[in-house]
């Protein structure tokens, strides 16, 4: 789990003088490519670094890739699929293999996480 806040603070301090990869490392901010191997997330690592010492480069609610605003609309795809993007999924905090119950009503689709209470019945 990566670090924040003052728990990053105390990482940094406590490596010193150790490589910026292996700082990120220690600090929780790896994921997985898609071979197996890891990668080190330089950016996640920089800016939860800068937020931890009070520099907010604002919360990034509402944008996605390049800053564009998210439109919160979803067109069906000419194969039927329905897509719902990465700036979007990363704004709830999903990750790959989070699983979804579907819930079906009219002319709506609810996406549930599995094994949580659907409150809205």
């Amino acid at each position: 789990m990566a670090l924040t806040g003052s728990e990053l603070l105390a990482k940094v301090k406590e490596l010193g003088d150790v490589s910026k990869s292996d700082l990120v490392r220690a600090a929780g901010y790896v994921s997985s490519k898609k071979d197996g191997s890891d990668r080190l997330n330089f950016t996640a690592f920089y800016e939860a670094l800068l937020e931890a010492k009070g520099v907010s480069l604002g919360d990034g609610n509402g944008k996605g890739k390049a800053g564009r605003s998210l439109s919160y609309v979803a067109k069906v795809q000419f194969n039927g699929n329905l897509l719902v993007g990465m700036a979007y999924t990363g704004l709830l905090g999903l990750k790959p293999g989070d699983e979804f119950e579907i819930k079906l009503g009219k002319k709506q689709i609810r996406l549930i996480p599995a094994g949580a209470a659907d409150d809205e019945e």
